[in-house]
């Protein structure tokens, strides 16, 4: 099943499961990198697959990237 994404759930999921916060006001698709603000006071941007799938909820200072291998 197909989950339609909208700005509002995304919102509440970001509030739901993590310390970070969602500043970007539109959301146009998978794709699109959001503007979020970490709990430290850092902006950092992320596609939402990758904030919801991959557990990268905070700025790359609070979590470095994994090394790729």
């Amino acid at each position: 099943m197909n989950k339609r994404w909208t700005i509002g759930k995304i919102k509440e999921f970001v509030e739901k499961n993590s310390e970070s916060k969602l500043l970007t006001t539109e959301y146009h698709g998978f794709s699109q990198k959001l503007l979020f603000k970490c709990a430290c006071g850092s902006n950092f941007e992320k596609t939402f697959t990758k904030f919801k799938n991959n557990n990268q909820r905070k700025c790359d200072v609070c979590q470095p990237p994994k090394a790729s291998r």
